[in-house]
């Protein structure tokens, strides 16, 4: 079943907006992200709106990406649900980024075991674990954060199938992932408009939509950046 939504996403360096009408028919717009998403989020907004000829008091809510990601780019999609959502009286629909990463996956390369990852910056990663049993997702984790040889692979990945899927591929990370990790396939994806989208209709069934005031970003860390000293440990010979 089709819904009237709206979506935005503005964790990564990749600005995606998509609005639904109830006919399933999408409009979609991408953009610079994180910490330029704010200029370019509402007139995409706007603009995709018109082309559906829907009013924000029409939607049945407004989804966004809640995080882990770009601080900048979380409290611009907060804020900016907020104000949409108490101004058109709608609820907001709040999405964790790595479950958006994982049906991202899943919409491209049908991946239905999904180990999640996202460039936390710092030398770190954002991970989570999630299968998918035909009906929708399962968390198998927590979101943690940290360093590539850290990452574990979840308790169930037995008997293949399992995929990497994210957008922290670089060799920086990838030739410290643990050696169970190294064989998996990986799939670049991103917590795009679209995923959200297709992940909403549940989470709207399971009642996951909250007031205005609550969308809220989810943080797994509160350090924002590295000192001086700490970037020259990770980069020698970085000033």
């Amino acid at each position: 079943m089709s819904l009237d939504l709206l979506a935005f996403d503005t964790s990564t360096e990749q600005l995606s907006v998509a609005v639904q009408r109830a006919d399933g028919v999408r409009q979609r717009r991408q953009a610079a992200g994180g910490a330029r998403a704010s200029a370019a989020l509402i007139p995409s907004v706007q603009a995709l709106l018109a082309q559906a000829g829907l009013a924000l008091g029409e939607l049945r809510a407004i989804v966004f990406g809640r995080g882990p990601g770009s601080f900048t780019g979380l409290r611009t999609a907060c804020s900016v649900a907020q104000g949409l959502a108490f101004g058109a009286g709608v609820p907001a629909l709040p999405v964790d980024t790595l479950l958006a990463v994982a049906e991202a996956a899943r919409r491209s390369h049908g991946a239905t075991r999904v180990l999640a990852l996202l460039d936390a910056r710092m030398d770190e990663l954002y991970s989570a674990a999630y299968v998918h049993d035909g009906d929708g997702w399962r968390a198998l984790s927590g979101i943690a954060v940290g360093r590539p040889e850290a990452l574990l692979a979840p308790s169930e990945a037995v008997g293949g199938g399992w995929a990497l899927a994210g957008n922290a591929f670089e060799p920086k990370y990838v030739n410290r992932l643990p050696p169970a990790l190294q064989g998996w396939p990986r799939i670049e994806a991103a917590p795009t408009a679209d995923a959200l989208l297709d992940l909403a209709p549940a989470l709207l069934a399971a009642g996951l939509a909250v007031p205005a005031g609550q969308a809220l970003p989810l943080y797994i860390r509160d350090k924002v950046a590295q000192t001086t000293a700490e970037r020259i440990a990770v980069t020698p010979g970085a000033r």
